[in-house]
Order: C-alpha cells, then sequence, then structure tokens
C-alpha cells in the first residue's frame, strides 16, 4: 500500500499544475480578458481607459473560433485591447453572470460576436455595430472610441486600421534604387506600405496608399520632389486622374516582387531588424530609421519597444 501510495503523491502535484491553468478557449483569441463587468468598470473609472467588451460565443461555431484566431490573436490589436483598453470577455450562450450582462445591455444570446465600447458607466461611447469581425474594421472603431474618449491613439493602431482598409489604391514608381524609393516613398503620409520589384526592366516601388489621406496626383507630385521616380504606373482604371507635369505615366503591367533580401534594406544592421513588424510598420520604421529615429521608434508598441531595450 505505502508504495502505490507514495508513487500516487508523486504524481498529485502535476496532476494539480495542469488542471490550474487551462487553455484559453481560441474564441478568445490571446487577449488577457476580465470576466466581470463591475470589475471592468471600476477600472475604467481608475484608469480612464474605456472597456473593450467582446460578447462572443463559447464554444463557439467556426466563425467564432476564426475571429479568435485572425482578429483577438493579431498582435497588434492584443496589444492595443490591452495596453489602451479594460478588456471585458462576456460569453453570449451562458446562464449565471453571463446572461444577466447579456440582459442589460440587450445582447441577443448565441449570437455572433460583437464588440462593444463602454465608459465606467456601462454606456455605449460610439454606437454598437454588428458584423464589425475583420482586424481593419475592430482597429477603426478603437480608433474612433479612443477619440470620441480623448484619449490618445497609438501610431501603430492608426497603421493597423489603414493596413485593413478596403480603400486602399497601388501605384508603381520607377526609380534608379527601390532600396532609396522604399525610404523616401514610405515617409510620404498616406503611404502605408511599400516594396521593392521589377516592372519593364526597372527597379520600381510598389506603393498602396490611402486615397483619404492622399490623392493619386498629390502622391505622384511628392514622389517627383523627392527626387526617387522618373516614372509612375497606376492601374488603367486610374490613367486620367494620374495628372503629372514631368513624369512619365503609364499602366501596371508585369509587375513582379524583388527577393525578401532587397526587401526594407534600410532596417538592415539597425536594432530594429530583430523586431516581428507588420508590413506597415516595417515600412514606416525603414522609411525613418535611417533618419529620424525617434520617429522610427513611434509605430512600435510598447512589447517592441521593450524588446529593443527602450
Amino acid at each position: 500500500m505505502k508504495p502505490a501510495f507514495f508513487a500516487l503523491a508523486l504524481m498529485l502535484p502535476s496532476l494539480s499544475c495542469t488542471a490550474s491553468t487551462p487553455a484559453q478557449p481560441e474564441e478568445a483569441g490571446k487577449v488577457r480578458w476580465s470576466r466581470i463587468l463591475e470589475t471592468a468598470l471600476a477600472s475604467s473609472a481608475q484608469t480612464g481607459k474605456p472597456v473593450f467588451a467582446l460578447f462572443q460565443e463559447i464554444p463557439g461555431c467556426a466563425g467564432c473560433k476564426q475571429f479568435g484566431r485572425d482578429v483577438m490573436s493579431n498582435p497588434l490589436l492584443v496589444e492595443a485591447v490591452e495596453n489602451e483598453f479594460t478588456p471585458l470577455l462576456i460569453h453570449n450562450n451562458k446562464g449565471g453572470r453571463d446572461a444577466e450582462v447579456m440582459q442589460r445591455f440587450g445582447e441577443p444570446a448565441w449570437n455572433y460576436q460583437v464588440v462593444r465600447f463602454l465608459n465606467d458607466q456601462a454606456e455605449d461611447i460610439i454606437p454598437r455595430k454588428d458584423q464589425v469581425w475583420d482586424a481593419g474594421g475592430i482597429a477603426e472603431r478603437m480608433i474612433a472610441t479612443l477619440t470620441q474618449a480623448k484619449r490618445p491613439v497609438p501610431a501603430y493602431l492608426t497603421l493597423l486600421a489603414a493596413e485593413h482598409s478596403l480603400r486602399l489604391k497601388q501605384a508603381v514608381f520607377a526609380m534608379y534604387c527601390f532600396w532609396t524609393g522604399e525610404m523616401a516613398l514610405g515617409q510620404i503620409e498616406g503611404v502605408i506600405t511599400t516594396e521593392a520589384g521589377f516592372m519593364a526592366g526597372h527597379e520600381v516601388t510598389l506603393v498602396n496608399y490611402d486615397p483619404a489621406v492622399i490623392s493619386l496626383p498629390q502622391l505622384i507630385a511628392a514622389a517627383d520632389k523627392v527626387e526617387c521616380s522618373n516614372a509612375a504606373y497606376v492601374p488603367a482604371a486610374d490613367l486620367l486622374s494620374a495628372t503629372t507635369s514631368r513624369l512619365k505615366v503609364g499602366k501596371i503591367s508585369g509587375y513582379r516582387t524583388a527577393p525578401a533580401d532587397d526587401q526594407k534594406r534600410q532596417l538592415r544592421g539597425t536594432t530594429a531588424e530583430k523586431l516581428t513588424l507588420s508590413p506597415a510598420q516595417a515600412t514606416k520604421v525603414n522609411a525613418w530609421i535611417r533618419s529620424d529615429a525617434a520617429k522610427a521608434a513611434s509605430f512600435l508598441t510598447p512589447s517592441q519597444h521593450a524588446q529593443l531595450g527602450r
């Protein structure tokens, strides 16, 4: 009996440890959530941070799981939720405390995921909106909430929203060196991402830009001003609006991406090279790190700053 009892005793700590650290449900993503409304509201009152309230089906359908994997596990989104908001998770298919909160807010049970942004009085800061299920859409509503609450909006969150925006359009600029092109064009306000490539036998830089921030004629003029372009290429539908006084303008055709070794070359040998950056972050940090390190650093998250030892 004693040997058997002793063997069982050795097993118990391992079993207890495993049981005390259950994995977070896939539908909840990687955010560290509060589960009690009153606790979240008290924290919001103390810090001034709005409540990011996710009403989610857990366990949920395939769409709920995908939302957890793709949206609530996006590193930039997770960091923004945890640093700029008070995270709150409510299961919309449970009884007890969850059901009471659902009833208080008039949320339907067994619904697809809904995110609401609350002040410390449990009032919506911006109007509730259903069917916002992508990272860009959630980021845009986070920005609107912070703006309405008169809270600062971090640059990395603005980049995240822009990077996923459906408004983005493309243009290609030919130049003598696409390394210089990525740096100079990436500095232009409204340019969200850049990529080194080849077209028509020339080194070119492919640009994704936000036409709500900079129009195509303004973009072409800015590219001409930084003297890194001798020709501009745009989609056929944009040819009529691609006015220019000097640059040759044509249609994008036969573009191909340059090798990975030629992408974001300004980052090479810098402390930021080791960071995992989103495409938009990489574009902006690459654009500024050689000329304005503080500007480049402004696009990083707190955890990325910590990785650099700042």
